[in-house]
C-alpha cells in the first residue's frame, strides 16, 4: 500500500442525529483497525503530534528528545525508543498498517543484519549476538563482525499468517463487516443490520443515508487520534470531513 492508498468505506449515517449509525467496510479496513492494537505509545505520541495528545505521557518523549547524550547510557536506546518499531508477523509489509512509520515483522527481518564473535576458540562468545557490527563481544573483547544469516520462520512456526489463503493481515476477505461508531466490529449480515436499526432506535428511515467515504493516511491519523479520545469515532471523523461522495438510499424491512 502506498501513501496515495485510499481505502474505501460506506457509513449510514441519520442525517436529523447527525450521527453516523454503523459502516460497511471490508478487509483491509477492518486490518487497520485492529493493527492499531499493535502501535507502541511512542509511535502514536509521534504520529499524532504532542500538541494533539491528551494527558502528559507526549512530555515523556519530549524529555528524552531533550535528554544531553552525557546522561545515557546508550544512543542505540534513545534511538529505539524514538523510533519504535511494530512488530506483528501476520501484518503484510504491503501497508496492513496503513500509518507511516509502522514496520511489520517481515520486512523488518528480511532487513536487520545480526553479527556474532568470529572467535572460534572461546565457545562462549557464541552465545552472543549484535544487530551493530563493530560491538565489543563480552566474552573475549573482540569485534563481533561475523554476520549470520537470518531465517524466516516456516509453516511449522509460531509466526505464519492465520489465513494464507485470504494473503496477510488479521481477518478474511470474503466477509463485509460492521465497524460501529464506537469501533465495535462484527461480521455483517442482513438480519445484524436490521438488529442494528432497532438497537439505535431509528424510527424514520427517509433520514437515512449512505455516504461512500475514503480512508488514507490523513483520515487514518485522524481516526487514531479519536479512537483514543472519543466514543462517537466515525462521526468525529468522518461527518466533520467535508468532499465526501454520499448519496441518499431507501430502506425497506425484508419481507420473511
Amino acid at each position: 500500500m502506498t501513501s496515495t492508498t485510499k481505502l474505501s468505506v460506506k457509513l449510514l449515517v441519520d442525517t436529523k442525529a447527525n450521527k453516523v449509525l454503523f459502516a460497511e467496510a471490508g478487509k483491509d479496513v477492518v486490518d487497520f483497525l485492529f493493527s492499531l492494537l499493535v502501535l507502541p505509545v511512542g509511535t502514536i505520541i509521534k504520529l499524532i503530534t504532542k500538541e494533539s495528545m491528551v494527558g502528559s505521557v507526549a512530555n515523556i518523549r519530549q524529555s528524552l528528545e531533550s535528554l544531553d547524550s552525557t546522561y545515557l547510557l546508550s544512543g542505540r536506546a534513545k534511538v529505539d525508543l524514538l523510533n519504535p518499531k511494530v512488530s506483528v508477523p501476520s501484518l503484510s509489509e504491503n501497508g496492513t498498517l496503513l500509518l507511516p512509520t509502522c514496520a511489520s515483522s517481515s520486512s523488518m527481518g528480511m532487513n536487520k543484519r545480526y553479527y556474532r564473535c568470529s572467535c572460534n576458540y572461546n565457545s562462549s562468545c557464541h552465545n552472543y549476538v549484535t544487530d551493530v557490527s563493530g560491538t565489543r563481544c563480552p566474552g573475549c573483547n573482540n569485534n563481533m563482525t561475523k554476520q549470520l544469516q537470518y531465517v524466516e520462520p516456516n509453516s511449522s512456526g509460531t509466526v505464519q499468517a492465520v489465513d494464507t489463503a485470504n494473503g496477510l493481515g488479521v481477518v478474511k476477505g470474503v466477509l463485509t463487516y460492521t465497524i460501529m461508531d464506537d469501533l465495535t466490529i462484527r461480521p455483517m449480515s442482513t438480519i445484524s443490520s436490521i438488529t442494528l436499526l432497532n438497537t439505535c432506535h431509528v424510527k424514520d428511515l427517509s433520514v437515512l443515508q449512505e455516504m461512500t467515504v475514503k480512508l488514507g493516511i490523513e483520515e487514518g491519523l485522524r481516526l487514531l487520534k479519536a479512537s483514543l479520545q472519543s466514543k462517537t469515532v466515525l462521526t468525529d471523523v468522518f461527518l466533520a470531513k467535508r468532499g465526501c461522495t454520499s448519496e441518499r438510499v431507501d430502506l425497506e424491512w425484508p419481507d420473511y
